[in-house]
């Protein structure tokens, strides 16, 4: 079986620099927080371009403490509304409204999978106070055209950077640094992965960055002071550890990532098969290599029966959620046709070369 993703053995060129930190970690006696974890808020910050980053315990915390950061300073007030894309991970989402504030769902453009500019345009009104753009897949939006209304209607911008990290424009500018704030998630199975739960946030505000290290940490200001209602969301000095050992690599497995991707795209002649939408560049890190077919059910049936793994990112968009009933009526026909469609083939920077042959030969002989 060719699986989807071998975290073993992406893990295991690290194995002995691993084993080598877990007894100065032991030693330290410092396990939340620290010097570990600043340490790699400072590398973070370097890598993206920003001034700042500020550790958490994970993504969704991430993207929820960025719009508490901003509740806070007084930027944005409860109920305001943000446009988000409506065919995300539903993370970016619960994150809008467990903050006290409401999504306003936005199609996606067809081709690149990321939130429509044109879609941005048609939907705002004067009640709109923010976008929050995802970067899915790997694949930076349109942040030039993005970042050019946002300025011009006076609207804060955020960007879900959970699946682009080391993404760059061709200006040069990194995901995290596009926007007043971006978020991060470093689950196992992202480019930057740690072994377990972790995320951070990146900005260039100041202001915002005081209040997210008070915030993270019960809002608190100094032990037994608290200024905020803040969250329990502290980034492990052990996991920092992890991903700074990590981030020395992340631009050489971005690239094995792409180098997979222009084998399936040369490769890939089905015309059963819609591949992504592609410029050549570095603005994508491919996260994942997410084709579209009709019957996707029977395409994945006959995948598994040829030893191969795909998996579906995602099955049920989130307004066709139960947890998001309130956005049922909706009619948002670009994403629900690109989640009856969707399928993720297998992707990882470990992957051997055959195992990149055999699942073209496969998917070109569906």
């Amino acid at each position: 079986m060719i699986k989807f993703l071998d975290l073993k053995s992406v893990n295991e060129r690290f194995r002995s620099q691993f084993e080598a930190l877990m007894p100065h970690f032991l030693d330290s006696g410092h396990y939340i927080l620290g010097e570990d974890v600043s340490k790699f808020e400072s590398e973070f910050a370097s890598y993206c371009g920003t001034n700042y980053c500020v550790g958490t315990a994970n993504g969704l915390d991430a993207l929820t403490l960025i719009l508490k950061g901003y509740l806070e300073l007084g930027k944005l007030k409860l109920g305001d509304k943000v446009m988000v894309p409506a065919n995300t991970y539903m993370a970016t989402i619960l994150a809008i409204i467990n903050a006290g504030l409401e999504p306003v769902l936005i199609e996606p453009n067809d081709k690149t999978f990321n939130i429509d500019i044109e879609d941005i345009v048609r939907k705002h009104n004067p009640n709109i106070k923010a976008v929050m753009v995802v970067h899915l897949y790997g694949q930076l939006c349109d942040m030039k055209a993005i970042s050019e209304f946002t300025k011009k209607h006076g609207l804060l911008l955020f960007e879900d950077a959970a699946q682009a990290h080391g993404a760059i424009a061709i200006d040069g500018i990194k995901a995290g640094n596009f926007s007043d704030a971006a978020a991060f998630s470093f689950y196992p199975t992202k480019n930057l992965g740690a072994l377990g739960d972790a995320g951070v946030i990146t900005t260039n505000d100041h202001e915002l960055k005081e209040v997210l290290k008070k915030l993270r940490n019960y809002g608190s200001s100094k032990r037994y002071i608290n200024d905020y209602l803040g969250l329990n969301s502290r980034l492990s000095g052990l996991q920092a550890r992890v991903l700074s050992i990590k981030l020395k690599y992340l631009d050489a497995d971005n690239d094995k990532r792409r180098a997979i991707a222009k084998r399936y795209f040369q490769g890939i002649v089905n015309p059963k098969i819609t591949l992504p939408s592609y410029s050549g560049s570095l603005d994508h890190v491919f996260y994942l290599f997410v084709i579209r077919v009709s019957n996707r059910d029977a395409f994945r049936n006959y995948m598994t029966s040829n030893d191969i793994e795909t998996l579906v990112h995602y099955p049920v968009a989130p307004h066709q959620q139960n947890a998001f009933s309130k956005f049922k009526a909706l009619s948002l026909p670009i994403t629900e046709r690109m989640h009856e469609q969707v399928v993720s083939l297998p992707i990882y920077p470990t992957m051997p070369q055959n195992l990149v042959n055999s699942v073209i030969d496969v998917v070109n002989a569906y």
